[in-house]
């Protein structure tokens, strides 16, 4: 299975009726969640998503006709996904008790039945009718998608089978390891260097002066509206430009190498050094982690992840001794046979030799 995101070449009447979809799919979310505590507390059981749906069409959509000027499909699966979100709640560790939705955030819907992907960037949606998009669809069939609004532009997205990652790529090179950092987001020991675009530091000042007039705008003016969007946009545009690097270079990785071995990074822990938290944090190494095990699947490549306290730093990679390699050295002088390089350069080789540890 492999899956798209892209932006809607929207007009405005798509736009009104796309936030009618959005509106009621939230509506009925929090409908349902205020009953279930209702329920929970009277009864100490909590109703399933059938039970609630049946209820909705009920009590609700009797008293609020405009449910039906948008497809059943919103509140349906609104319903469900209250549903998985108590199952979460009480089975997965670090889950929080459902939230109640606001208007404005992450505001999104599920469509299902009579999608059809039309020649091009077209893809024609049930109640809502074609609709453009900023880039070519394949032409697969789509069961079900989801649209959702970020930073006041409409995405949609769905999964799809593709037969033509089946097929392994050809390689480059058979094994290279793979050394990830804050000044250069990757080193890899066959030389090659992905610089670090630091999206965040570039864009730091401007996001601080966007914040500020939207702290300075009076709560609920159509002006603090104006200010949250833009800096919205900003945030996009920042979360945008990290993913880019990060795909290009898992891409790339996956692509053109049998094997990669990478180092497994407590990312959780190093976030906790609060000098350089904003630096990693920009850096994505999760999300660089969580590309390059999917992308190998796509292309037929193996993933190595290295033992966590595996000393890639450490260790010459000519002759295999091991010392003290504090941060501030960038470049790794060997005690033992005076061999020099590059500290991030010495840690990809010594990741790609662990293969043969």
């Amino acid at each position: 299975m492999k899956s798209i995101k892209t932006k809607l070449k929207v007009n405005n009447y798509q736009k009104t009726i796309l936030a009618k979809h959005a509106g009621v799919s939230r509506h009925a979310y929090n409908w349902g969640l205020t009953t279930s505590i209702k329920e929970y507390q009277l009864t100490k059981k909590r109703p399933s998503a059938i039970t609630l749906h049946k209820r909705l069409v009920d009590e609700v959509k009797s008293e609020n006709p405009w449910y039906y000027e948008v497809s059943k499909c919103a509140p349906q699966q609104a319903l469900r996904d209250l549903d998985r979100a108590f199952k979460n709640f009480l089975t997965v560790p670090k889950h929080g008790f459902p939230n109640f939705k606001k208007k404005g955030k992450k505001d999104s819907f599920y469509l299902e039945g009579s999608i059809k992907i039309l020649k091009g960037n077209y893809i024609q949606l049930p109640r809502i009718g074609v609709v453009k998009t900023y880039e070519i669809l394949p032409s697969v069939p789509v069961k079900n998608v989801r649209i959702s609004k970020r930073a006041g532009e409409w995405y949609i997205s769905f999964k799809y089978d593709d037969d033509a990652q089946a097929n392994p790529s050809r390689k480059k090179r058979e094994l290279i390891g793979v050394d990830v950092g804050i000044n250069t987001l990757a080193t890899c020991s066959d030389g090659t260097k992905f610089a670090n675009v630091k999206a965040y530091k570039q864009a730091k000042k401007r996001l601080t002066r966007y914040q500020r007039r939207v702290n300075k705008k009076e709560p609920g003016s159509f002006n603090r509206a104006k200010a949250i969007k833009k800096l919205a946009k900003t945030h996009k545009k920042v979360a945008d430009i990290r993913a880019d690097a990060l795909h290009k270079l898992t891409t790339w990785l996956a692509k053109n190498h049998s094997t990669i071995v990478i180092e497994d990074l407590n990312v959780s822990g190093m976030l906790k050094n609060h000098k350089l938290a904003s630096a990693i944090a920009d850096c994505g190494f999760y999300e660089f982690k969580r590309q390059l095990i999917y992308k190998c699947e796509w292309y037929g490549s193996e993933l190595i992840i290295a033992d966590r306290f595996y000393p890639s730093s450490q260790i010459c990679s000519n002759c295999g001794h091991q010392q003290k390699m504090p941060l501030h050295e960038r470049t790794y002088n060997c005690a033992d046979c005076g061999f020099t390089a590059d500290r991030d350069f010495n840690a990809a080789v010594n990741l790609e030799n662990y293969v043969w540890e």
